[in-house]
Formats: C-alpha cells, structure tokens, sequence
C-alpha cells in the first residue's frame, strides 16, 4: 500500500510547492498511513544510508518515515524530499548537506540536530523539537509555526522565504516558535515571518531582517548589533530590553513602532 501512496503524495506535494498561494495541507489526509506509519525500520534505512556514496548518496525520497527512531544517526547528504517524518526522533542526528526539501516532520525530534549546509524548501516541522539543532549555512525555508529551537545556530543561513511558490509552503515561517538563546548571526531573514516568535537573548547581529515580520515578537535581551531591520514590521513587538539598538541599522524606518512596547 505504501509504495502505491507514494507516487500520490509525493505528486501532491510537488505541485503545491510549484503552485502560487496554493495551500500544502489541501488535499492531504494527515491521518493515513503514508503520515502516520513507517514503510521502514531503523536498521532498513541505515542499511541503505550505507549503500550510498559521495557522488550518488542515498535517496529516500518520498518514504513514509513517520515515528522512525533515527536519533545519533549519520544522514549526512541523504535525500529525503517529500519525504514523511512526522514524529520521528532524529535527535543527535547528523543531516549536514541532506535534501530535506518539502519534508513533512510535524512534531518530530530534531534537538542536537547537525543540519549544516542542508536544504529545507518547504519542509513542514510544525510544533517540532528542535532545540540546539545546528542550522549553519543552510537553507532554511520552512515551516517552524509553534516549534521549538532554543539555542538553535541560524547563522550564515538563508531563512527568506524568496519566491512567491516557496511563500506558499511557509507561510507561517516562525509563527509563534520558540527561538530563545537562538543564534542569527549574518543569516538573511528577508521577510520572514516571525510573528509572536520569542527571541529573547537571540543573536542577531548582522542578520538581514529588512521587511521581516515581528508582530508580537519578543526582543528583550536579543542582541541586534549591526542587524538590518529596514522596513521591518514591528506592531506590538516587546522591545524593551533589546542589546545594542544604536548600532542596528536602518531602524528607524522599521514599521508599526508606536505600536511597539518599548518598556
């Protein structure tokens, strides 16, 4: 049954991602098997992780994955577009330049993760664990609503959701997610989404967040050193307490400030 669903799902997916505004739970039942179970045990995917090389690594693309205890495993350069994930424990795993574009992994184990120099289109990790996953120079353009990544490492990555196709897969972005202690550090944050997000202690210094939204976000104690905020929407975001507001840049053209909270 699995390998009939597949080629379904995975149609469905690559056509919402190609699809201007299209919504990528439409048509999609979470409930099934092909969300919810997985075709897979940890010794099957290990095994064929193994079987891979530099030049043609593994591709599990597509693979229903969903609850699969991966955690400590070594996935670097694995191709895992479309495929499923959703509560999988992949803490400690090491995913460095892995495919993980239009993944589905909502509520999955990410913490500790080495996710350096990957690919995260469209990747849905709603309410995922991902506290201290490292995140460096990849390209992050993905679902994080309500997920949590305190001390999470962002830094030279790309966040910005870019294309109007990709905008479509993340459009919450960092809704509401918890990125405390988190570190941006020269990440491009173009538009991103980060309404009612809690950055606090948050490094951001050099990050790009020019017409980012931050709408109800928490900045106290977040270091903004040289961060660029030209346009930014900050309409009833806490700011009091942020770190180094007079060496940010373009902030006074940041949007919504008398709305801000300031203390």
């Amino acid at each position: 049954m699995f390998r009939r669903l597949v080629p379904v799902v995975l149609a469905v997916l690559l056509a919402a991602s190609a699809a201007r505004a299209q919504d990528p739970f439409q048509g999609l039942d979470l409930t099934s098997d092909a969300f919810t179970k997985s075709e897979m045990t940890r010794e099957e995917v290990l095994a064929a992780v193994a079987k891979g090389t530099t030049d043609a690594p593994a591709d599990l693309s597509g693979k229903s994955l969903n609850g699969i205890d991966l955690s400590g495993a070594d996935l670097s350069r694995v191709i895992l577009r479309a495929a499923r994930l959703n509560k999988a424990n992949l803490s400690g795993a090491k995913l460095d330049g892995a495919a993980l574009d239009a993944v589905w992994a909502m509520e999955s184990d990410f913490s500790g993760a080495s996710l350096e120099g990957a690919s995260l289109i469209g990747a849905q990790f709603i309410k995922a664990k991902m506290d201290g996953a490292d995140f460096t120079k990849a390209t992050v353009k993905s679902n994080f609503a309500q997920a949590s990544l305190a001390k999470a490492r962002f830094d030279a990555a790309d966040l910005s959701p870019g294309k109007k196709n990709q905008r479509a897969m993340v459009k919450r972005g960092f809704e509401s997610a918890n990125l405390e202690g988190a570190s941006f550090k020269g990440a491009n944050m173009v538009e991103v989404d980060l309404e009612f997000a809690t950055l606090r202690d948050a490094d951001l210094t050099n990050a790009v967040l020019a017409g980012a939204d931050l709408a109800g976000a928490t900045l106290a104690g977040a270091n903004v050193s040289g961060a660029d905020f030209n346009g930014a929407n900050v309409d009833s975001a806490k700011l009091g307490g942020i770190k180094n507001l007079d060496a940010a840049k373009s902030f006074e053209t940041v949007r919504n400030y008398d709305k801000a909270f300031k203390d």
